[in-house]
């Protein structure tokens, strides 16, 4: 399914970049649609190689695109393309994954943790079936993937881990809300924090990206009462932008490292001199946007 946001373009986007991402390939975890594939688009347009590595390879009832689908809108949008069906969770399926972006395009650059899973469910509602789904995509994911795209990523000349996930924010509302959810959305940004530190000799950067507000996607739709919901959101454009600005060190916000940070859609884009977000929003006044969690 998809959203009447969809029709803004890079070209139609407020976002003016200043860098570019022509050449340098990027694998990522999902991308078959929604914020994923926006991100994969953007760097398309610039001429980048995408390696998506996601599940859906045959079309699913409810959800729009496959991971074909996705490396065919890549390559008309100007970039090279690699189609992978695997699972996050599988090792051997992210190892082929990391083998076959090297084989194909000589490298990695950059590792986009995308794959995520929600259930916002409270302790006594939660399934434990869907509780090891989001330890075992969000946290265990994250980390493998990132893990095996080391070696990689230290023979290239300007690396980066960039994953989409929160701020560490401590204050106990979040837990209290959907503490299965918390914990494993933690767990992507504690993977953010401890690589920043354990890599900052290595030259490679790792920073986190969150959006401000509620992103239309097909996961937020197909929730209770989510086709309303998405109406006070934005579209997942301004992630694109906003992931685009980081992986190419667009005018950062001023006073940040290159690594270990927890940035938000709106801080990036307005460090790259966005002021007007409107574009971004699929017609609700920017008062009535619904905020994000975690923030």
């Amino acid at each position: 399914m998809t959203s009447s946001n969809d029709a803004l373009t890079a070209a139609a986007s407020p976002y003016r970049a200043s860098g570019s991402l022509r050449g340098r390939t990027i694998l990522m975890s999902g991308g078959s649609r929604g914020i994923g594939l926006a991100i994969a688009r953007r760097a398309a347009a610039d001429g980048a190689n995408i390696v998506l590595m996601a599940k859906t390879g045959e079309p699913h009832p409810k959800l729009a695109g496959t991971v074909f689908t996705a490396a065919q809108e890549l390559t008309e949008a100007g970039g090279g393309a690699l189609p992978l069906v695997g699972d996050v969770r599988n090792d051997q399926d992210v190892a082929r994954a990391v083998a076959e972006a090297v084989d194909r395009f000589g490298g990695i650059d950059v590792v986009v943790n995308n794959a995520s899973a929600i259930d916002l469910s409270t302790t006594d509602a939660v399934d434990m079936k869907k509780y090891d789904l989001m330890q075992d995509i969000n946290v265990r994911g994250t980390f493998l993937l990132s893990k095996l795209a080391l070696p990689a990523l230290r023979a290239s000349g300007n690396a980066h881990i960039l994953t989409l996930s929160p701020p560490l924010n401590l204050d106990p509302h979040w837990a209290g809300r959907h503490l299965a959810y918390t914990m494993a959305k933690y767990g992507m940004s504690l993977t953010t924090l401890g690589l920043a530190e354990e890599l900052k000799d290595d030259r490679i950067s790792v920073n986190s990206l969150w959006p401000c507000t509620l992103i239309d996607t097909a996961a937020i739709r197909n929730m209770p009462q989510g086709e309303a919901i998405v109406q006070a959101a934005r579209g997942p454009q301004i992630m694109a932008d906003a992931a685009h600005a980081i992986l190419t060190g667009s005018n950062l916000p001023a006073g940040g490292q290159a690594t270990g940070n927890f940035y938000t859609d709106e801080q990036v884009l307005a460090a790259a001199g966005v002021i007007d977000f409107r574009p971004y929003s699929l017609g609700a006044p920017e008062d009535r946007l619904v905020p994000d969690i975690f923030l």
